[in-house]
């Protein structure tokens, strides 16, 4: 069996096709339409549910696409699996020519590409990969206008015979996908990001937007400032997921922990984060001696290796990945069911990115993070061979991911409120909300220290906050007149260790801000002024020492489907489908889709339709054969 592709072409063995007047195309163009494309009059309703199967647009999406196929610029922040890419695939689908995705991952590229080609659309890469012939038949297609989405990195970009390219080209839109790598300030920065600019300048009308899922304030402004795009045309999503519980285990025996957490999710894929390569082959190795279908992959690997273990991965074939975060930025698999950090990551940005692998389609998924003292050892020690100009911003983030894993508070609370999202409440499915702890009256507390950080202005950091509220009468302090101020020496009866506690529980609540590109200085907010003012009360938790806070946690249940042997039918079909068409099986369908199918149970394909992730290509694709397996699981007694 063979995907059917546009008329005029059809599948040959391996990657490429072949026209039926014997012309060859490399597999990054396999779904191009010859010709040029006719102007669409079809809505963005009937482009979601056409494509991607889907009745309903996700919060802010909708307002995105009428702003982008209005001609205008945008910046988007959008949690990992919130549907991002939704928002520039349909306006590159409804508007005339090609749009240009800036990607930084060569496997980003190429998931989404397959995806789309999946859904019928017609996506093409251009990347080192390619041989000079393959380029030049891609090429040669988007100047046809046979290409409706052309997935490009940052660093084919900046070259000028690049450009020169893209201006023969009728363009509808630039993406610019994990925007957050053009700030310094951000976790993942990439120098080649920088010369995005050019676009703004070569192509002044066509439409920009930039995205990203990991973007605290000032990430946001540095990316709006370098693109050129008006702070009022920001869209910023919640970046709350619920379906991902949140944990956080005693760093003490992780392996027999690991053990009996998988014990209670048999066939799940996952990836287990490593600091490591070292590492990551040692768990590698003890998963596969018990039985486990594991592999490694890390940087020092080499590229046909990495590909093929990564391969190996997106079909299935191997269930867990033991990874240093060289894995995963570029996966696109839906199907990803859990995540664990056998170690601290190194800043907020990082663990959100990487725990946003897990259920993107929606379905749930748990999340584990393994904390002791070592690991932030571990990351100091790196951190002094970092440049110079960059050490107390990773040594200030450090600090960030160090109090969420020592937090006695709702994890998501901390999570939202450090991208500036004010939580409506505790979530529920984290383990803190799960075992809450003993909650003590902090009004007092909380006005001492939002008290000194009004008086000094909001030009102080934690170190000297805590300095001020203790009476220190350090060289800093008396200099800046600090000793004069009301607040000062108001906390002597708490210790330096407990203050830090307080404070950065302050912060994780997001009843104070922190600007770490104005000095890591502490700032107030309207939550930090309704506390001064009396107008709410705070909830903190009295410090107690790590040994005792840090306990081996129940794994958390993982919710199953209604008739969960038939999503294990489903999911078979699913995987026999995937490996006849040689796609990942999350490319067929979802977990949440095949989960919804062994709840609804369609008898027909109107029903079968209603079902989300089931578009009209899919649905001539792949709708009898889930239908005949749904009848034979009804016919199995």
């Amino acid at each position: 069996m063979s995907l059917p592709l546009f008329k005029g072409w059809k599948h040959e063995k391996g990657r490429r096709l072949r026209t039926e007047d014997g012309k060859s195309c490399h597999c990054g163009a396999r779904l191009a339409r010859r010709g040029n494309p006719k102007k669409s009059i079809m809505k963005k309703q009937d482009a979601l549910k056409k494509y991607f199967g889907y009745e309903t647009f996700y919060p802010l999406q909708a307002e995105i696409i009428d702003h982008v196929l209005q001609g205008r610029n945008a910046l988007v922040l959008m949690p990992t699996g919130g549907g991002k890419s939704v928002c520039f695939q349909i306006p590159a689908l409804l508007k005339e020519g090609t749009a240009i995705v800036v990607s930084p991952l060569i496997a980003l590229m190429k998931d989404q590409v397959d995806a789309l080609q999946a859904n019928g659309i017609a996506a093409a890469f251009l990347n080192s990969t390619q041989t000079d012939e393959e380029s030049a038949g891609i090429i040669s297609l988007c100047l046809q206008g046979g290409i409706k989405l052309l997935y490009i990195s940052p660093e084919r970009l900046a070259a000028a015979s690049t450009i020169g390219f893209l201006q023969k080209l009728r363009l509808s839109l630039f993406a610019i996908d994990e925007a957050h790598c053009i700030s310094s300030w951000g976790h993942d920065f990439r120098p080649d990001y920088m010369k995005l600019h050019v676009l703004r300048k070569t192509f002044p009308d066509v439409p920009l937007i930039a995205l990203t899922a990991t973007a605290d304030r000032a990430i946001r402004q540095d990316i709006l400032r370098q693109l050129e795009i008006p702070e009022k045309f920001q869209f910023i999503a919640s970046f709350d997921r619920p379906n991902l519980s949140l944990a956080v285990y005693s760093g003490r025996k992780r392996l027999e922990q690991i053990l009996s957490f998988l014990s209670r999710r048999k066939n799940q894929p996952g990836i287990i984060y490593c600091l490591s390569r070292r590492m990551t082959e040692s768990m590698a190795a003890k998963l596969q001696d018990r039985g486990y279908r594991a592999a490694y992959y890390h940087a020092g690997m080499g590229n046909a290796e990495r590909s093929k273990i990564q391969d190996a991965f997106l079909r299935d074939k191997i269930q867990i990945i033991c990874a240093t975060i060289a894995f995963g930025l570029g996966i696109d698999k839906s199907n990803i069911r859990w995540i664990i950090h056998y170690s601290l990551p190194k800043n907020i940005e990082s663990y959100y990115q990487e725990i946003g692998r897990a259920g993107r389609d929606g379905a749930p998924a748990d999340t584990v993070l393994f904390y002791s003292y070592a690991d932030v050892k571990a990351h100091q020690d790196m951190i002094v061979d970092a440049p110079k100009d960059r050490q107390e911003l990773l040594l200030a983030k450090l600090g960030r991911i160090k109090s969420y894993a020592e937090a006695d508070i709702c994890r998501r609370r901390i999570l939202l409120s450090y991208f500036n999202e004010q939580p409506p409440g505790d979530c529920g499915n984290c383990d803190v909300c799960k075992n809450p702890p003993q909650r003590i009256n902090g009004t007092i507390i909380a006005q001492k220290a939002l008290s000194a950080v009004a008086r000094t202005g909001g030009k102080v950091n934690i170190t000297t906050l805590i300095g001020i509220l203790r009476g220190s009468h350090n060289k800093q302090i008396m200099e800046s007149g600090y000793d004069r101020i009301k607040t000062f020496g108001v906390g002597r009866d708490i210790s330096y260790a407990e203050w830090t506690d307080y404070i950065f529980q302050l912060l994780n609540s997001g009843f104070v801000d922190i600007a770490y590109d104005d000095g890591y200085t502490l700032k107030l907010n309207e939550l930090s002024r309704k506390i001064l003012q009396a107008q709410m009360d705070v909830l903190l938790t009295r410090p107690v020492p790590l040994e005792k806070k840090l306990e081996t946690i129940a794994a958390l249940p993982q919710k199953q489907a209604a008739d969960d042997g038939l999503f294990e039918r489903l999911r078979a079909l699913r995987k026999q489908l995937a490996d006849e068409n040689n796609v990942p099986a999350y490319v067929v369908f979802s977990d949440k889709t095949l989960l919804e199918m062994a709840a609804v149970q369609p008898r027909d394909a109107v029903a079968m339709r209603s079902v989300s992730g089931v578009g009209e290509h899919k649905l001539n694709l792949y709708g009898e054969k889930f239908l005949d397996e749904i009848r034979r699981h009804e016919n199995k007694d």
